[in-house]
């Protein structure tokens, strides 16, 4: 093992290659939305420091930070960079160690199923309301739908990092 596979505590870390067509996505989308936010507040604060009102930059900034959040779930979990705490994992056997990952991994699909389950739930109720910004009057349920779709693949991804520690 080199030094640069150890983290500052010198225990070993998990190298991760960047790569993968759906990480990919999911950054360009990412810091698309963060770059729309970045801009969007630089034009608002310099608007107000020139006397002109940037209406509806705060309703835009709120929806960047959507896409951006819930691109960021998705790359965690496709990199397996979500917080775990390991103190347990380290003093057990190999085998216990990879049964309890994988039960890690099965609660955490579960949770974002659920928060699927809920966002959906949430979005069926409000769909026909035509929900919109107050301001700008961008509809929100797109930005729901991008949500669940992230959750959702999330669970999947868990689900099948799951499988794969099985074998």
């Amino acid at each position: 093992m080199t030094p640069t596979d150890m983290d500052f505590d010198g225990d070993p870390m998990r190298v991760r290659v960047p790569g993968g067509r759906l990480r990919r996505i999911a950054l360009a989308t990412g810091s698309a939305a963060l770059l729309i936010a970045m801009a969007t507040d630089a034009l608002a604060v310099a608007g107000r420091h020139l006397g002109v009102r940037f209406l509806g930059a705060i309703e835009i900034v709120e929806a960047c930070v959507a896409v951006a959040a819930t691109s960021a779930i998705v790359i965690a979990t496709i990199d397996g960079t979500h917080a775990r705490v390991r103190i347990v994992l380290e003093q057990v056997g190999e085998r216990v160690a990879t049964a309890l990952e994988r039960l890690a991994d099965v609660c955490s699909a579960i949770i974002f199923l659920l928060l699927a389950a809920g966002s959906i739930w949430l979005a069926s109720d409000l769909w026909q309301g035509h929900e919109v910004t107050e301001v700008l009057g961008l509809p929100l349920r797109w930005f729901r739908l991008f949500w669940i779709a992230g959750v959702l693949l999330a669970a999947v991804i868990f689900a099948v990092h799951a499988r794969k520690l099985r074998r």
